[in-house]
């Protein structure tokens, strides 16, 4: 059952999801991919906010989308071909996954605010709760876990 109170919709009874809500996209590679793929997270993001309500503040709204980047941005420039991004959301965490056809095993530098550039994964590291890199048939698969905890 949906409330209604003032405009704002309150989730009560069973109709609350018990699935996490997914979605996929594709991207080619061709330029303009990065931003296709954060107005993607930014449109996922929005949909939890609706069909989970979801209280996602600022912070971890803008930590997902930074993961994404990262993550997008990584494949793009590392990977021969094209990349799947997955999204996997439900009020507590945000997965963010990454499929690309390459083969290696992204670098995690140490930190060093001297070096100019190869941030990314110390960025990913930062905001997820856990990162996970696994071998798949063509490639790899690149999960990080962001958490929802600020509101």
């Amino acid at each position: 059952m949906t409330e209604h109170l003032d405009g704002v919709v309150i989730q009560t009874g069973f109709d609350v999801p018990v699935e996490p809500l997914r979605r996929a996209a594709h991207y080619s590679g061709e330029p303009g991919c990065i931003a296709q793929a954060r107005g993607f997270a930014a449109h996922f993001l929005d949909q939890l906010r609706t069909e989970w309500c979801a209280a996602i503040g600022p912070r971890s709204d803008g930590g997902v989308l930074l993961v994404v980047s990262e993550l997008v941005t990584n494949a793009d420039r590392h990977s021969k071909g094209p990349y799947i991004l997955e999204l996997e959301g439900t009020g507590a965490s945000v997965a963010v996954t990454v499929y690309d056809s390459s083969g290696a095993v992204p670098e995690r530098f140490p930190k060093d605010p001297e070096r100019v550039g190869h941030h990314g994964l110390e960025i990913v590291h930062a905001l997820a709760q856990s990162v996970v890199v696994e071998p798949v048939p063509v490639g790899k698969r690149v999960r990080a876990v962001v958490p929802l905890t600020e509101t």
